[in-house]
Order: structure tokens, then sequence, then C-alpha cells
């Protein structure tokens, strides 16, 4: 009987300790971080967009002029091992990009072809929905943000991302940083970084470094809801393509065929 009311006693206590310790986690698994600051209204008026002419990318072979204008404005460093590689654009085989376009009527050496690749900027980005401190999110006007600070290394949004559009610092980055601007921040161990469609070059009135760097003129940047836009007018009448849309996380990136 004693040993009966002495588990109970046990059992009993355990509970309350429980209960009591129950809101204490509430606090921390339910925390209400501070959403960022929103951007001003007017931006809600615009939806960001980038479009690839191929055929023009393609007319000067070699080239990496986007890649390396983008790279050096946000101090991408340069890691000697392909495993640990940070980019923000990048060039994949068209083929691997648009796999299921790849057919026996291509024209030949088409698959082979390097299409640039960056960050799709999508509508619906999933990356937003999986990060759990907020770190990464999404301002009126579409651009996906990464807030450095914010970030804790979790790489839930890499997980989310279905276009390896996210890189992961192994180490500290700055070391492999040569000339860095000081205009832009660098970023440290652990954290996870991307394109962001050159923001803060937009706030200024300015273009996207790849766009204005480069010399055929194969990448176009605008306003989508702008009809009068020279993206708008680009993409009217074109054979044109996105980055696995059955996923229907709506991709602003689009590429003209």
């Amino acid at each position: 009987m004693d040993l009966t009311r002495r588990r109970l006693f046990k059992i009993a206590g355990f509970t309350l300790l429980g209960l009591s310790a129950k809101p204490a986690l509430d606090v921390f698994s339910k925390a209400d971080l501070p959403e960022p600051s929103p951007v001003a209204g007017p931006s809600a008026q615009k939806r960001w967009a980038m479009a690839v002419d191929v055929k023009k990318c393609w007319s000067l072979e070699g080239c990496t002029d986007c890649i390396d204008a983008c790279h050096r404005i946000h101090n991408v460093p340069s890691f000697p091992s392909p495993k640990e590689e940070i980019k923000w654009i990048w060039n994949v085989p068209f083929g691997k990009a648009f796999a299921e376009h790849d057919h026996d009527l291509m024209e030949e050496g088409v698959p082979e072809k390097p299409l640039i690749l960056l960050c799709n900027q999508c509508e619906n980005p999933p990356c937003v929905r999986y990060c759990p401190t907020k770190a990464t999110w999404q301002r009126e006007d579409g651009i996906v943000m990464m807030d450095f600070h914010r970030c804790i290394g979790c790489r839930y949004c890499m997980a989310g991302c279905p276009y390896g559009s996210r890189s992961f610092n192994w180490r500290d980055p700055r070391p492999f940083i040569k000339n860095p601007n000081l205009e832009f921040p660098t970023r440290t161990r652990g954290v996870v970084e991307k394109c962001n469609f050159c923001e803060e070059r937009l706030s200024q009135g300015k273009l996207p470094a790849c766009v204005e760097a480069c010399k055929e003129k194969a990448l176009i940047f605008g306003n989508l809801r702008d009809r009068e836009s020279e993206i708008w007018k680009a993409l009217q009448g074109k054979h044109v393509l996105q980055r696995m849309p059955e996923l229907g996380t709506k991709p602003k990136v689009y590429y003209i065929v």
C-alpha cells in the first residue's frame, strides 16, 4: 500500500512539473518574432521580374560578365572547393535546367549550352514558409529577401527551395572575398545567402548588376504590372519557359527561347 501511494505521489509530482514547464515551452516554441519592416506602400504596385533571352545570351560564348558583376558587388566568396561553392548566379547546361524539353528534335548542341540560373523570386516561395525564424521573407513587390542576422543556419529554406538557388556558408567566407565591396554586408559562417534581385540598387533607381553588365542585352528586368515596361513587351508573343511551373511557385524569371 505504501509503495503504491509513493508511486502515485511520484507520478503526480512529475505531472505537475510537466504542467508548470509547458507554458515556458510554449513561449519558446511559439515566439512571436517581430516582422521585418515591410516596404512602403507604392511597392505593392510593382512585381519585379527578369527575362533571359537565351539566344542572345549564347551569342557571346564563354561570357560570364553577369556572374562576375553580381558576385563582385555582393561580396560572394570564391571557395577553392566546389562542394563549398556560394552562388547567386551560375551556369548549368540547358538540358539539365529544362530536362523536360530535351528531345530528339532539339537543335544539336543546345542541351549542352550554358544557361544562367538565379533565385526565381517566386510569387509563392516555399522557402519563406519553411524558415522558422523569418530570416527569409517576401516584400510587397515580390522580392524574396534574406536577413543574414536572423539566419540560424538550419537550412530548412534550402530544403524547401526546388531550384537549388540558396547557398550555405560552411566556413567563414570573408577571407575568400577579394576587394570586398564596403557598401554591401559580408556574411559569416553558418548563414544562407542567395540572389536578391539587387534590391539595394533598385532603391537607387538602378538596374540589377547582372542586367547592367550584360553586353548582349540578354537580360531584361522590370515591373510586370506595368504594361509599358520593357520586360512586359519583351515577353509578349514569345515562346517563354519557366522552371518547374507545375510546382505552383510561379517563378518570376522567364526564359525566352
